[in-house]
């Protein structure tokens, strides 16, 4: 089960944005949420440019009002549980973790417990309030290897868009018995 939590923003679209589509103001303005993000939100109504509905194309002239209120899945339904797992580094904004073999990334159909979203949940339960405890990529249930996690909302949107766009590069190595 995941909770829903809800983002409310206001913002005014300076001058200089005019002319602008309206998804590329909103990122100028809202850059703690990825482009895909906002466009999502803008087509169903959650982000609005002066109380009415737009489309994410639409241009905005300068001077608009945009109103977020959307709602954000969060990890919030999870438990915080007992997992093994390594540390590899940690700040404010992200962690980087050595998953071991047999562990599932986070939960799903047959395995909802005893995941490592659980066990970063009881280590920063602040996780909670990103989406998949700030997991943005995974790893095989029998792989082992690092995963950079989300510490905060905007690294959060700053990794997905990174990955989406292939600016990071990922490696690996296997070993074969």
């Amino acid at each position: 089960m995941t909770a829903i939590e809800t983002v409310r923003r206001r913002a005014r679209i300076p001058q200089d944005l005019g002319g602008s589509r309206l998804d590329q103001a909103a990122a100028a303005l809202f850059g703690e949420f990825s482009r895909a993000r906002l466009q999502t939100w803008i087509d169903t109504g959650q982000l609005r440019v002066d109380g009415g509905r737009r489309r994410s194309r639409d241009r905005v002239l300068g001077g608009e009002w945009l109103d977020l209120d959307a709602r954000v899945e969060a990890a919030g339904g999870w438990e915080r549980q007992a997992v093994p797992f390594r540390l590899v580094y940690e700040d404010a904004e992200l962690l980087v973790v050595d998953k071991p073999a047999g562990i599932v990334v986070h939960p799903a159909a047959g395995n909802r417990d005893r995941t490592l979203l659980n066990g970063l949940l009881l280590h920063r339960p602040e996780l909670r309030a990103l989406p998949r405890a700030g997991i943005v990529h995974r790893l095989d249930k029998d792989t082992t290897g690092l995963m950079v996690v989300a510490g905060t909302l905007r690294a959060h949107t700053s990794l997905v868009d990174q990955l989406r766009h292939r600016s990071v590069r990922r490696e690996y190595d296997a070993l074969v018995r």
